[in-house]
Formats: C-alpha cells, sequence, structure tokens
C-alpha cells in the first residue's frame, strides 16, 4: 500500500505532538541518568546562553546599524 503525502490539518498536529512527547520522554530519561552536579551544571550552561547570545546579536545588530547609519550619513570622501 502507497503511503499518501497529503495528510490533513489534524493528522500532521497529531504527528508533531507525538514527535514532542518522543523529545520530552527523551529528555526525561536523559536527567533520570544525570547526577546532582551534572543538572546543576547543565542549567548553568543553559542560563549563560539564554543571557548572553541575545545580548551578543542585540550589539552585533547595534554596531551593524551604526555602521549603516555612518556609511549613509556620513562624510563622503574624496578619492584623488
Amino acid at each position: 500500500m502507497m503511503k499518501t503525502i497529503n495528510k490533513s490539518a489534524k493528522e500532521t498536529v497529531k504527528e508533531v505532538w507525538q514527535a514532542f512527547v518522543g523529545i520530552g520522554r527523551h529528555f526525561v530519561r536523559t536527567l533520570d541518568h544525570m547526577s546532582w552536579p551534572a543538572i546543576v551544571g547543565m542549567c548553568i550552561v543553559i542560563a549563560l546562553f539564554l543571557t548572553i547570545l541575545p545580548l551578543a546579536i542585540t550589539l552585533f545588530i547595534g554596531v551593524l546599524i551604526a555602521k549603516l547609519a555612518i556609511n549613509a550619513f556620513g562624510a563622503k570622501k574624496q578619492h584623488g
């Protein structure tokens, strides 16, 4: 029997939900096998990632906008 590629929205949502549940179960099993110091370390790494990454992206965008503004409105250099 051939598998159809046309799925209804309900089937797609069900498949996505099953994928999330599978990921959640895998995550819980992984946490169950980790020691307390490893869990604390993982939490610290996640916290650092969630605080430093947005800061780095914001600074990058700010510097990029500043550079574009300087190039757009700055004095034009004379080539000679």
